[in-house]
């Protein structure tokens, strides 16, 4: 079992930066990826970033460029948007391959991003 933790979270203007961070605890050595996804209002959970353990990241469309995650798994967000006002949870996969959302089974309870305009 992996217990994950985010913070970071928190209201920023358009255009701010913010830095999300996602401790792990428990059987950590069983992860393969972690990832970081959010969910809107309304909306259904969607891909935010993953870095998985030889140091290859994916992004959502609308996060390349601006979102990058670093060797740590801190989920650093910049020209940050109204559209990018989610709950933001980070996750870990503990299987060989990770394809998409439903690979990752441990999650943290989230943590609130605001972007106001």
């Amino acid at each position: 079992q992996v217990q994950l933790m985010e913070s970071g979270g928190g209201t920023v203007q358009a255009g701010g930066s913010l830095r999300l961070s996602c401790s792990a605890s428990g059987s950590v050595f069983s992860i393969n990826t972690m990832g970081w996804f959010r969910q809107a209002p309304g909306k259904e959970r969607e891909l935010v970033a993953t870095r998985d353990n030889s140091g290859f990241t994916t992004f959502g469309d609308s996060m390349r460029g601006r979102f990058f995650i670093s060797k740590d798994n801190d989920l650093q967000m910049t020209n940050l948007e109204p559209e990018d006002t989610a709950m933001y949870y980070c996750a870990a996969c503990h299987r060989n391959w990770c394809p998409g959302i439903a690979s990752f089974e441990s999650w943290g309870q989230g943590t609130q991003v605001t972007v106001s305009s």
